[in-house]
């Protein structure tokens, strides 16, 4: 039997410096899994059209707020009002440590909400986190 590959991730990051952050901390890590990178929200809700035409969804969508053209809560509602991709896991992954923000992104719906981490070696230890839960350690929903 051959092995299934690793499951995607899905990163909705529009600044570079976080986006080279992120991929660095992953590949520090080893991380095999693919990341696929939207830069703005309009980007993001564009892989829904891509996973109801056959792509496979990911295991993980982490996602930034603060994003231009659509904000990471408006792309939040949207995931989760998607009748297939709603149980897809989506880690809010932010700057913003606002009350408002996270009240707001957990009744969307988020399924967990984290605030970057600004020193690199504690966003590889965040990327670590993220990676053995979210790929390993965590059951998919069928």
């Amino acid at each position: 039997m051959i092995p299934a590959p690793p499951a995607r991730l899905l990163l909705v990051e529009d600044n570079p410096m976080d986006v080279d952050l992120a991929l660095r901390a992953f590949r520090r890590r080893r991380l095999t899994n693919p990341v696929d990178v939207a830069r703005d929200g309009e980007e993001a809700l564009a892989h829904l059209a891509r996973w109801e035409e056959g792509e496979e969804p990911p295991a993980v969508v982490l996602l930034d707020l603060k994003l231009p053209r659509i904000d990471g809560l408006e792309v939040l509602r949207r995931f989760k009002a998607h009748e297939r991709f709603r149980r897809v896991p989506v880690v809010v992954l932010t700057t913003s440590a606002e009350s408002q923000d996270v009240r707001e992104a957990y009744q969307i719906g988020a399924n967990s909400y984290i605030v970057k981490p600004v020193d690199f070696e504690k966003f590889v230890e965040v990327a670590a986190q993220i990676e053995i839960y979210w790929t390993v350690v965590n059951a998919p929903s069928p």
